[in-house]
Parts: structure tokens; C-alpha cells; sequence
């Protein structure tokens, strides 16, 4: 099996990112987040480990890029805790330095800012997963990713070396997180440009996990979801009216402090001030 491969390749009417490849230097991931999607398909998904034969693997696949988009990680996060000791996701990003491609890194993770250098060798952005600036509520989302003032000092850092950044405020859950205005007013101060958000899309080991941290929360979500909700894709979505005004909200906000914005998977395309993935920034990269 490849590591370099297709992202998307079910091509989903609900996708509205560009054509792009997908590689991750981990399988699984160690954050813990309740709302995770990916632990329901991966195995063993909360045992981080990298990916067998890793380097030798990229080196040959990476020989054969061509200015491809190419998405860092989508399934994982490619900072995990072990990447501070093993700094494997580092040496992918030598050789990938030395190959034809552009560079998403999707992370929750400060440590990407060590790598500043070699992303700025390299057509690149960084996708920063910001999901509330309460340090306090972020920990009970995602209980074991660095916090969110953490987060926030990447930003600031990559932006001062000139490495573009798209936050991803994902999901936003009613009750929960659907008041980022103090979040995007921040972002917008920092000298963030775009913002990508999108709603909680459920599966059961999803549920599960936030039931337990957020026990009255799904309560009121409950009937919202499994009863007027929508079955795609293999998880359960809010009613397209619930969603739609979520996303309208944040739109305005992103509209008021100067940002571009997108919605992930939503089917609410319309609503995109520009690619929704952060990735036409690509075109401004050192």
C-alpha cells in the first residue's frame, strides 16, 4: 500500500477541497479528541505509531511528485507526542523538501513551529486546529492535544516567519463552542487570513466518548441529530437548517474581522468566500 495516495478518492459531492494527494507519517493519534471521526475506521487508533518502513517508503514515492498539493496529515496528526522524541514527521519534511510538491500540514500542534525552516524551503501552509480559545473547555475536548494558548503562540510564530496559516475551528458543537467570536477576533489580530469550520458529525464510538464529557449537552443533542438529523457518509449530521445557520454565523463573524472562510463537508459550498481548505494561500508561500 502506498503512503503517498488520492485524498478523497470516494469523491464526495460533500468535499469541496482542490485535487489533492494525502500522506501520513503516523497511523493513529494520541489527542483523545471526543469527536474524533477517524478512531472509528482506523484500528487501535488511539496507539500512535508510525508507519512501517516510513522513510525509505517516501523517499521513493516522494521521487515521483510533480507540483501535486499534497495534504500532511488528514487521518492523524503529524505532531504527535512521539514526534518530539523521533522527529520522523522532520525528516519526512527533508525529503519532501527535495521533491516537486505544496504542502498542507494539518495539525493541533505547537511543535510544528520547529520546522519553520523547512516549510519555508517548501510551498506551504499550515492548518492549525483551534476548536475554543478556553484552555479549560479544549481540555475537556481534547483531553491530551497541546492547549489552545499553545495554539495560538504557534500562529503568532509562523505568521512572524512569514509561513501562512489557515485555522480550522472544527467541529463547532451547539452548547459547546458555537461562540468563537473572541476566537476569530483573535485570529484576525494575529494576522490570520482564512478560517475553515465545520459542525460535529457523529459516529458511535464519537457519541460515546461525548456523552460521557458532555452528558447533558447530548441530551439536548440527542433528538437534533438521531431523530431530525441526516444520515451521510456514515455519520449523522445536524438538519441541513441547524447547520446552515451555524455556519451563517460564523461567516458573518469571519466577514467582520477581514478573513476569508470555508465550510468542511457540510454541503453548504455557497458559503465559501474562497478554497475551502486554506490552501489558496499556497499561491503567497515564501
Amino acid at each position: 500500500m502506498s503512503l503517498i495516495s488520492q485524498f478523497d478518492p470516494w469523491r464526495s459531492n460533500l468535499c469541496t477541497c482542490p485535487t489533492k494527494l494525502t500522506f501520513n507519517p503516523y497511523t493513529g493519534c494520541d489527542h483523545g479528541c471526543v469527536y474524533c471521526y477517524a478512531s472509528s475506521y482506523i484500528s487501535k487508533f488511539h496507539d500512535c505509531r508510525p508507519k512501517t518502513n516510513l522513510l525509505v517508503r517516501l523517499r521513493k514515492e516522494a521521487d515521483g511528485l510533480n507540483g501535486e498539493l499534497l495534504s500532511v496529515s488528514t487521518s492523524s496528526d503529524p505532531y504527535p507526542t512521539l514526534e518530539a522524541e523521533l522527529k520522523l514527521t522532520r525528516q519526512c519534511l527533508k525529503i519532501l523538501s527535495n521533491s516537486k510538491c505544496r504542502l498542507q500540514i494539518i495539525t493541533k500542534s505547537p511543535l510544528v513551529t520547529r520546522d519553520i525552516d523547512l516549510l519555508k524551503k517548501i510551498p506551504s501552509v499550515v492548518s492549525l486546529t483551534i476548536t475554543t480559545d478556553n484552555d479549560s473547555l479544549a481540555k475537556l475536548l481534547e483531553p491530551n492535544a497541546p492547549a489552545s494558548s499553545a495554539r495560538l503562540k504557534a500562529v503568532a510564530t509562523l505568521l512572524e516567519n512569514e509561513v501562512p496559516v489557515c485555522v480550522r475551528i472544527d467541529p463547532l458543537i451547539p452548547y459547546v463552542n458555537d461562540e468563537p467570536e473572541t476566537l476569530v477576533k483573535t485570529l484576525a489580530s494575529l494576522g490570520v487570513k482564512h478560517i475553515t469550520c465545520s459542525t460535529f458529525k457523529v459516529r458511535p464510538d464519537s457519541w460515546r466518548r461525548f456523552s460521557r464529557v458532555f452528558p447533558s449537552v447530548a441530551e439536548k443533542l440527542r433528538p437534533l441529530y438521531f431523530e431530525l438529523g441526516e444520515w451521510k457518509m456514515g455519520c449523522h449530521y445536524m438538519p441541513k437548517t441547524a447547520r446552515l445557520q451555524m455556519m451563517r454565523r460564523v461567516k458573518v463573524l469571519a466577514a467582520k474581522y477581514g478573513l476569508r472562510f470555508g465550510t468542511c463537508r457540510e454541503g453548504l459550498e455557497g458559503l465559501n468566500t474562497a478554497v475551502c481548505d486554506g490552501s489558496w494561500m499556497l499561491n503567497n508561500a515564501v
